[in-house]
């Protein structure tokens, strides 16, 4: 080897070595304004239990961060059209964060009812349960020290793979059983995040896990979700009171502005004078998935995509329902990792669930977690690209 050729080799990687991460050619591109969480920001303890922050990375750069306290997602990041990563989910950076926010949902874990229950309350086996009241009238994801608000045990099973556990203890927020609750979060080569639930009661109760990440296609920020384009596998919805409370009926979803049996914008009928969209302040509801009664095979539940970025992401379960939230309680007055506000309709959930209100309404699909019994299901989110 020449002279003049070693001295090129050698300056090329002096060079390369000294970029910066997201402009070296192996590393992923990464959006403006992406920040990594720094996981000195999550350590702390509440209730004399440590908080950690655990990083999940799948071999195509896919990155999920998620922190033990309510099982919250605080980042993940997914590729456009172009190959660049931006922050699809609402959250904050730090712990201290999490513990002041109004908006206490951001990526939580929930349980152990997710959604609303009326007047916070229901009867199993002849004894009614009194919960907190902290939805108006009615009880909402748990009560204030439900799942999203605890301290879970963290075990990172490998790079791609978090074990949450957690110990309910018999009257915890007025459910009745002793509930251990376990829940994976896989990060897979296939572009999914899949979350496997588990639990078990040694009492009779009533269960409902979910997951409440906030979610954003064009990247976590101020950029409203009515350009999205959203489609959901259901024929029916179950609509609802002035408090959100549902009536009982099964309502089709045909001439209404719930029919997304087809892909619509999402803004496209967002504020139509229907009394349903009143009450919710915009899409707030449970759909009743296209399953056969008694099954529970995964389902394609619904597909949603961001025109610009061209982010899609697919919502996949064994659950029967599916609640679909426009983000019609954001306010502005929180501030998010951008350092942008998380302004009205900013951001979306599809919640995967049995119905809100199913331990009062017999002729929903049961809660009910018999002692002794297992409770299991599973929710994928797989991520791809729409490139026409």
């Amino acid at each position: 080897m020449n002279g003049k050729r070693f001295f090129l080799i050698v300056t090329t990687v002096l060079i390369m070595s000294l970029l910066p991460f997201g402009c070296r050619p192996d590393q992923p591109k990464l959006a403006e304004g992406v920040v990594f969480p720094v996981p000195e920001d999550f350590i702390t303890e509440i209730d004399g239990k440590p908080v950690s922050l655990y990083t999940l990375q799948n071999k195509n750069g896919i990155r999920m961060d998620v922190t033990n306290y309510g099982g919250k997602v605080v980042t993940l990041l997914v590729p456009d059209r172009d190959g660049v990563l931006d922050d699809i989910v609402t959250g904050y950076h730090t712990i201290d964060e999490y513990l002041a926010s109004e908006e206490i949902y951001f990526g939580a874990l929930i349980g152990r009812y997710g959604n609303r229950i009326g007047n916070a309350r229901f009867t199993l086996d002849g004894e009614t349960f009194e919960l907190a009241a902290n939805n108006g009238p009615n009880h909402l994801h748990g009560g204030p020290g439900g799942f999203h608000a605890v301290v879970w045990d963290g075990e990172l099973i490998d790079a791609q793979t978090l074990k949450l556990s957690y110990h309910s203890p018999h009257l915890e927020e007025g459910y009745p059983g002793n509930l251990h609750v376990e829940v994976l979060y896989e990060l897979t080569d296939e572009d999914e995040f899949r979350i496997s639930y588990a639990a078990t009661s040694d009492k009779n109760t009533v269960i409902n896990l979910t997951s409440h990440a906030f979610f954003n296609l064009a990247g976590e920020g101020s950029t409203s979700i009515n350009d999205h384009v959203l489609k959901i596998n259901a024929d029916y919805y179950t609509p609802v009171d002035e408090g959100l409370i549902p009536t009982g009926e099964i309502a089709a979803v045909e001439g209404s502005p719930f029919d997304f049996r087809e892909y619509h914008r999402i803004g496209d009928r967002v504020d139509a004078d229907h009394q349903q969209i009143e009450y919710g302040k915009g899409y707030d509801h449970n759909f009743v998935l296209n399953r056969e009664p008694g099954s529970d095979h995964m389902l394609l539940a619904a597909s949603v995509y961001d025109p610009v970025s061209g982010r899609k992401m697919e919502v996949l379960t064994t659950e029967p329902g599916l609640q679909f939230y426009g983000g019609n309680f954001l306010s502005g007055n929180e501030v998010g990792k951008r350092g942008e506000p998380y302004l009205f309709r900013t951001s979306f959930c599809l919640e995967t669930q049995h119905f809100p209100d199913a331990p009062n309404q017999p002729e929903f699909p049961s809660t009910l977690l018999k002692a002794g019994e297992k409770y299991e299901t599973q929710t994928i989110y797989r991520f791809s690209v729409k490139r026409d």
